[in-house]
């Protein structure tokens, strides 16, 4: 997964990392221009910077590695099954996704949690001190969108397959000898297109979204360290030029964001996350006309950006126009049907104008959806409160 930003004040900041920006395999990228970057603007990082340890294994994982149950599990189920279900069986290291962190291997299998680049780069690890051919791929998926801290963030998505290489065809390539690690039910991933991804992506965006993640928390002087290497280990790239771009931005550098974005549009002139970010930027460096003719191109071509419904239908949930919420927030779960954060604010709509069943439901799907513990725990309460509610008016709610 990576991740895309924008500033929801203006729709203006949009992030890509991981899985949660451009992650597909391209052409050699262009070196970053010599005054893309401002050091001096930036106090030193406050943690160390780099993915030179992201596939090391920890003792703690050679030890595993080694043990009886790992090398049983590979005996009996061949190694590339038998990796995979000694990973993610839920009666050993119980595994579970988490989206808040990205996580070198080690850190993914000492927490026992991440998301999905974490997983992937975790699962490779292993792959590649068992000798397994490695292969990343970007899986084309809808973006994911979610909001925090005044910056949107889109999540696309990732795997891994085990096995051969299409490059092997001429030594005997069979596609059921490769065996693909998705985080999405298999019947689900088997029907979506990929594009094969190089090591070096997979560093850039576990990079970028370490600058993603630093920019959440506020840590300003970290996030530029972060996508400062991230550019560096894949130049060119407009995710992370995008993502640079957003930090000075935060930084109160309107000409270097300006810079950074301009830089990613000659690589992707039509990037909607880039636009939308480069509008404001125009608007505080005193050119409005050129902001306003930006700001018409981008609503002829995304009229309905990221949480447009959702505002709308916050803004009828103050008002106390809870059909109207719930008709927007609906809207919203039709083109966004596994966002945790739309299905709560339906849930919270039905249960205004009475709706309990209603209400349980979608809240019930925000439990499940969620990637965030935090979260789940928030919604978790609702959800215990309205079966609280219900068995005390004889209404029964599973």
């Amino acid at each position: 997964m990576r991740w895309v930003l924008f500033n929801w004040l203006s729709l203006g900041w949009l992030l890509s990392s991981m899985l949660l920006a451009g992650c597909a395999s391209l052409a050699p990228p262009p070196a970053p221009p010599a005054a893309l970057f401002a050091d001096a603007r930036f106090a030193p990082p406050s943690e160390p910077i780099g993915a030179h340890d992201l596939f090391a294994l920890s003792p703690a994982m050679r030890t595993y590695l080694n043990s009886s149950a790992f090398t049983s599990r590979l005996r009996t189920k061949g190694m590339q099954h038998g990796l995979v279900d000694a990973l993610y069986s839920k009666s050993d290291l119980k595994l579970e996704y988490e989206s808040t962190i990205t996580r070198t291997a080690s850190q993914t299998y000492a927490a026992r949690t991440g998301n999905c680049l974490s997983l992937v780069i975790m699962t490779a690890a292993f792959a590649k001190e068992l000798g397994m051919p490695v292969r990343f791929q970007s899986v084309d998926v809808d973006n994911a969108w979610s909001r925090t801290a005044g910056l949107y963030l889109s999540s696309s998505h990732i795997n891994v397959s085990l096995g051969e290489r299409p490059a092997d065809a001429p030594r005997g390539y069979h596609p059921q000898r490769v065996l693909v690690v998705d985080f999405i039910p298999r019947d689900e991933a088997a029907r979506l297109r990929t594009r094969e991804l190089e090591e070096d992506d997979i560093v850039a965006l576990f990079l970028n979204n370490r600058a993603a993640e630093a920019l959440v928390q506020g840590r300003r002087d970290d996030a530029y360290w972060w996508a400062r290497a991230a550019i560096l280990a894949r130049p060119g790239v407009a995710s992370t030029l995008n993502t640079l771009g957003v930090i000075y931005q935060r930084h109160g550098e309107p000409a270097l964001a300006e810079r950074a974005f301009q830089a990613a549009l000659v690589r992707e002139p039509e990037n909607l996350a880039v636009l939308h970010n480069l509008q404001p930027v125009l608007v505080a460096l005193g050119r409005p006309l050129e902001a306003a003719a930006l700001a018409a191109r981008i609503a002829a071509v995304d009229p309905t950006p990221p949480y447009h419904y959702f505002d709308l239908g916050t803004a009828a949930l103050k008002a106390g126009r809870y059909d109207d919420a719930v008709a927007h927030f609906a809207r919203e779960v039709r083109r966004a049907p596994y966002n945790d954060e739309f299905r709560f604010w339906l849930g919270v709509a039905h249960l205004q104008l009475g709706h309990v069943r209603d209400a349980r439901e979608q809240i019930a799907l925000a439990v499940d959806h969620s990637t965030r513990q935090d979260m789940r725990e928030v919604y978790a309460a609702k959800l215990a409160y309205l079966r609280k509610m219900a068995a005390g008016t004889g209404t029964h709610i599973r």
